[in-house]
């Protein structure tokens, strides 16, 4: 989700450039994207649940964590759909412009180019001031509620980021990575862009209806 980093091959395949040569340099790429958000919100992640684990209260942190994870989803999808799949036309004033540059190249690059490393994922920067506030204010709660309410929020974006990389650039035996792997590619074509939009769980677009037609979920549920 941001601009674009040095890579040691061209983002467009060539005939000179093997397709699985691409591939992995485009993997390696996301991956070191990846690392640096996935040791960072892991750490808060493991010390608050450390804290919240040597008090009296474990279920109930067991139980906010899980909240956490669950409320990921509803998030994962609202983004996705609203954010990542919007359109923020260019017009005057500074929220405009902001909301143009900033937003609108998030995600349609990803459309275009499915295996460019540079947006499979986001990184570490970009959601750290939201992250930042909302640990602040958790502050102000026991660490057995809020704080493992956000500790399952950003542990759950961290799996998430790494299941689009892999629906993007692993293969799996396992049938439900298969239906998942076909899910996610068949929203990134021209007949499933507008619907689709959970990457976790189809859950969501089963509550706001925006499911794939049943033909095409009975095919892609097929092994």
């Amino acid at each position: 989700m941001s601009q674009p980093g040095a890579i040691s091959l061209p983002l467009q395949r060539t005939a000179e450039v093997p397709f699985q040569a691409f591939k992995r340099s485009q993997a390696a790429l996301a991956r070191r994207r990846l690392y640096p958000l996935t040791v960072f919100y892991t750490l808060y992640s493991i010390l608050v649940l450390t804290i919240a684990f040597s008090t009296t209260h474990t279920w109930t942190a067991v139980a906010f964590f899980s909240a956490g994870c669950a409320t990921w989803t509803l998030a994962e999808y609202l983004f996705h759909r609203y954010v990542l799949h919007g359109r923020f036309p260019p017009g005057k004033g500074v929220v405009r412009r902001f909301l143009h540059n900033r937003l609108d190249p998030l995600h349609w690059d990803h459309h275009k180019h499915p295996l460019d490393g540079n947006h499979i994922s986001g990184e570490l920067k970009d959601i750290l001031p939201l992250f930042f506030v909302a640990a602040s204010v958790s502050l102000l709660f026991p660490v057995y509620s809020a704080q493992a309410v956000l500790a399952g929020v950003v542990e759950s974006y961290v799996s998430e980021e790494w299941l689009h990389y892999a629906l993007h650039f692993s293969n799996s035996r396992f049938p439900l990575f298969r239906r998942m792997k076909k899910y996610h590619l068949y929203h990134h074509s021209p007949r499933g862009i507008d619907k689709g939009f959970g990457i976790t769980t189809r859950f969501w677009d089963g509550v706001f209806d925006t499911r794939f037609p049943e033909a095409v979920r009975r095919s892609l549920s097929k092994n």
